[in-house]
């Protein structure tokens, strides 16, 4: 197994990353960028799934980063809701909303898989380590692998 030595190492934040690059192409190629309410709020959700994984995982603590991950775990419920309302205003086309809901699912499972790992860990974060030298990384191998 590798090691975790940056949130870029984390499969949830790669795949959490290309659900926000799928969203931004929905801008760039649809109506929906024409709906700039709806258009912010998928925006920030989509980014929050990404941001809230890296800001736990620099926090160097389990708890801190369960918690971040579970804001993540909630952003993704939130962008397939709003692209439920994307496809009902028919901003985009069934296969566009079944591509991108099906992502931020898996993405919900695995980070849900993630938290039950890291909550079943008796490693509690670099943080508490008596050999920390406050950089991020981290003594565990990657779960995800």
């Amino acid at each position: 197994m590798a090691k975790i030595e940056k949130f870029e190492d984390l499969q949830v934040w790669l795949l959490a990353r290309e659900i926000s690059q799928a969203v931004w192409l929905l801008f760039e190629n649809t109506s929906l960028g024409k709906d700039f309410e709806l258009k912010n709020q998928m925006s920030r959700s989509s980014g929050s799934i990404m941001d809230n994984i890296a800001e736990g995982f620099e926090r160097n603590g389990n708890r801190e980063f369960i918690h971040f991950l579970s804001i993540s775990k909630g952003s993704c419920g939130e962008l397939r809701s709003q692209l439920y309302r994307a496809f009902d205003r028919n901003h985009i086309t069934k296969e566009q909303f079944e591509e991108i809901a099906t992502k931020t699912d898996f993405e919900n499972r695995k980070i849900g898989a993630f938290i039950a790992y890291l909550n079943s860990s008796d490693y509690r974060g670099n943080k508490f380590s008596k050999t920390s030298t406050g950089n991020s990384k981290s003594q565990t191998q990657n779960p995800e692998q």
